[in-house]
């Protein structure tokens, strides 16, 4: 089953591209299909995985033995995130049916599409450190192509600013595995975690770590990394801005950023304050900068730096709980941001703007819309009973139970002022009285109203996933990995003895 997670995505991207440009519902079939099967092949590895030793796949390509040999490998992080990935995937597909008319060559649009989900799938499955960075430069590389879909000025002058800070990140990457093949011999994430553990202390994995917090860092957009995502973010079509803020920084920076720390390099204490510190300043830099936005999508992206500040402060406590928070913010994060900026595509679709001065009363008119961003909003100001809520509450308790007062402050006033620039939305956009211009508005097309609803329905329930049995399932695992720490290579040999 691992493979498909790669497989299918490409397959139907490749078919896309040889008939998906005779028929527009070729193409929405197959996107469809696609990331559809993605998504159910994820939940199927999530309830199967306990009932394997350790509770990790580990798939050996072409039969060869690792560290020899390319191994791809499931454990509960990884299943946590395919599913993160492939949830959101599918719900923007859903949501592109109807929204992607507007551009022309929709097809092209869901191959590259298609190529970046397989890519952040690959990051996820992959034990190997290569490709993983392999598997980065796809989906990289697919991004930066969506980010300009529009062609017009804008697209492509924060297409060209993503690239250059990407290619930038991606040399710090390189440079850093480089190194750690000079001093190891070995590209196997568990075979790596074996050599250093066993090797003395040196500056060599010292400079490979600041290597890759700056090209980490770069790829998660956090501060002081952040300058390429306002610009690339709002001008990217509303499902990629979706993608990009909902699980493509994740993947790409947070995710390869914990696995490569927690699982292969190990953690300090001095690295964990480097990532709070981090957290912390990524927090109040992007709530700030957002607060004065009257771009819709602009102040969206400044609130992705933000809310990225908090995953990082959770996972830099180091401690179970605080891990656990981080990674429950990660998911829910991926539900609220997909849906705040499904909402601002839906209303550029509708009025053709994105500025919150020519709005207001778009209530009346686009009940859904106004509804399903009311819900994102409580969402992400941490408002009970909404699933941003929980997971803010839980790193609050972490940071008050590991005696850091001062980062269980800073992220309450964070959590404040997110909420007065999101009351500040709701009162530009859609309340107040509705401009003669938009008498003749409708409500956006059903496939754009599925995914929302869809997503805004996760953000009222998601906080039963901390409920013991579905955390269990879901968040446990994926917590209990990167609590095991360097450990991760002796469930990745003992599942291959």
């Amino acid at each position: 089953m691992v493979p498909l997670f790669v497989v299918v995505p490409l397959a139907m991207a490749f078919l896309i591209v040889m008939v998906g440009r005779r028929s527009e519902f070729i193409s929405d079939f197959l996107s469809n299909i696609g990331s559809g099967f993605s998504f159910i092949l994820s939940c199927a590895v999530l309830f199967i995985l306990p009932h394997f030793s350790s509770r990790i796949i580990v798939y050996k390509i072409g039969g060869w033995l690792p560290p020899v040999g390319i191994n791809l490998v499931v454990d509960g992080l990884s299943s946590f995130m395919l599913v993160t990935i492939n949830l959101i995937a599918f719900m923007l597909n859903i949501f592109c049916i109807s929204y992607m008319r507007k551009y022309t060559a929709k097809w092209k649009f869901y191959a590259l599409f298609l190529l970046m989900l397989a890519g952040m799938n690959g990051i996820v499955v992959s034990g190997d450190i290569f490709n993983m960075f392999v598997f980065l430069e796809i989906a990289s590389v697919a991004s930066f192509a969506l980010v300009a879909y529009g062609v017009e000025a804008e697209e492509l002058e924060a297409a060209f600013k993503y690239i250059i800070m990407s290619a930038l990140a991606s040399s710090f990457i390189l440079l850093g595995i480089a190194f750690l093949y000079s001093y190891t011999s070995t590209l196997n994430l568990a075979d790596l975690a074996g050599v250093l553990q066993a090797k003395a202390p040196s500056n060599v994995v010292v400079f490979v770590s600041v290597l890759f917090i700056l090209g980490f860092g770069l790829k998660a957009a956090i501060v002081p990394f952040h300058a390429w995502l306002p610009d690339a973010h709002p001008s990217a079509p509303a499902p990629v801005s979706s993608f990009l803020s909902g699980v493509l920084i994740k993947a790409l920076g947070i995710y390869a950023l914990i696995r490569i720390f927690y699982n292969v390099l190990g953690v300090n204490k001095a690295l964990l304050g480097i990532f709070t510190s981090l957290g912390v300043l990524s927090i109040m830099v992007g709530v700030l900068l957002a607060i004065g936005q009257m771009d819709l999508k602009r102040l969206l992206a400044y609130h992705s730096i933000s809310q990225v500040g908090y995953i990082i402060l959770g996972l830099g406590l180091g401690t179970p709980l605080g891990i656990l928070g981080g990674l429950f913010h990660l998911f829910n994060h991926s539900i609220f941001k997909s849906l705040l900026f499904l909402n601002s595509g839906a209303i550029e679709y509708s009025i053709g703007t994105r500025n919150l001065e020519e709005m207001g009363g778009l209530r009346r008119k686009m009940p859904v819309t106004s509804s399903t961003s009311l819900v994102a909003s409580m969402a992400i100001s941490g408002v009970p009973p909404f699933n941003g809520f929980w997971s803010k509450l839980i790193i609050i308790i972490a940071c008050i139970q590991a005696h850091r007062i001062g980062l269980a402050f800073w992220a309450i006033v964070g959590s404040i002022l997110t909420l007065s620039s999101f009351m500040k939305v709701q009162k530009y956009a859609f309340f107040g009285s509705l401009k003669k211009a938009y008498d003749s508005l409708k409500e956006v097309p059903w496939s754009m109203q599925f995914s929302m609803v869809i997503l805004a329905v996760i953000c009222i329930v998601g906080g039963i996933l901390i409920l013991p049995y579905l955390s269990s399932l879901f968040l446990w695992p994926a917590k209990e990995v990167l609590v095991h720490g360097v450990g991760y290579k002796c469930l990745v040999f003992s599942v291959l003895r």
